[in-house]
C-alpha cells in the first residue's frame, strides 16, 4: 500500500508539473499576441490595411557616410517613412508591410569638393518589408524597381547627381521607445562622375513607430 500510494504521488506531482507548465506556454502564447500591436506588448493587433509611420528619433540625425561609420558624407536633420501593413499573424510570425514613402532633407555634406545638398531621392517606392518576431526588419525592393537614392550635390564644379543602390536594408525594431534603427545599410553607386563617392553606408533611428489608422497610437513588435 505504502509503494501504491508513493507512485501515486509522484504521478499527481508530474502531472501537476506538465498541467503548470502548458498553462504557462498558454499564457506566454496569449500574451504574445500578433506580431505587430499597439499600447503594449501582446496588446491590441495592429489591422491590415493600418498605415504606420515615423520620423527621425529626437536628437538623431540620419546619415550617409563614405566608409561604414565614418565621419565623412552627408548629414539629414529630418527624415520619415511610412508604410502599410498588410498582413499581420499571430506571434511568433511574420508581419509584412509596403514602404510607401521614405523622405530625407534639411541634409549638410563634408564631402571633400561638395559645396551642399540639393535634395535626396528615394526612388522606386514602394519597397517590400517584412518583420519577424524577435528578429529584425527587412527591407527589398518592390515591382518598380530596386531599393535606390538619387542624390543631388552642389560641387565647385556645378551641380552633380550621384545614384546609389542597394540589395536590401535591414533595421533592428526596439520595444523601448519603440523604435527602428538602421547601422551602416551598404548602397553602391550605380551612376555619376568620379566625384560621387564609391558607396554610402546609411545610419538613422526612427522613434516612436506609430500606428497613424489609430490615432497614433505606438507601435510594439512581438
Amino acid at each position: 500500500m505504502r509503494k501504491r500510494a508513493l507512485l501515486t504521488t509522484t504521478g499527481l506531482a508530474v502531472a501537476a508539473t506538465l498541467t503548470a507548465g502548458l498553462t504557462a506556454t498558454a499564457h506566454a502564447t496569449a500574451a504574445a499576441g500578433n506580431v505587430l500591436t499597439t499600447g503594449s506588448a501582446g496588446g491590441t493587433a495592429v489591422a491590415v490595411g493600418d498605415v504606420l509611420s515615423a520620423a527621425l528619433a529626437t536628437g538623431t540625425q540620419a546619415k550617409i557616410s563614405t566608409t561604414s561609420g565614418g565621419s565623412t558624407g552627408i548629414t539629414c536633420n529630418a527624415s520619415a517613412f511610412t508604410a502599410t501593413v498588410n498582413t499581420n499573424p499571430a506571434a511568433p510570425g511574420t508581419a509584412t508591410e509596403t514602404v510607401t514613402a521614405h523622405t530625407l532633407s534639411t541634409c549638410t555634406t563634408n564631402i571633400v569638393g561638395a559645396t551642399g545638398v540639393q535634395t535626396i531621392t528615394v526612388n522606386n517606392l514602394p519597397y517590400a518589408a517584412s518583420v519577424t518576431s524577435g528578429g529584425s526588419l527587412n527591407v527589398t525592393a518592390g515591382a518598380t524597381g530596386p531599393i535606390q537614392t538619387t542624390l543631388k550635390i552642389n560641387t565647385i564644379l556645378g551641380l552633380t547627381t550621384c545614384v546609389y543602390r542597394s540589395t536590401g536594408l535591414t533595421a533592428t525594431p526596439d520595444n523601448t521607445g519603440n523604435s527602428l534603427t538602421f547601422t551602416n545599410q551598404l548602397f553602391t553607386k550605380y551612376s555619376g562622375p568620379g566625384t560621387c563617392p564609391a558607396n554610402g553606408w546609411f545610419t538613422a533611428k526612427y522613434a516612436p513607430v506609430k500606428d497613424t489608422t489609430q490615432g497614433g497610437a505606438a507601435v510594439f513588435v512581438n
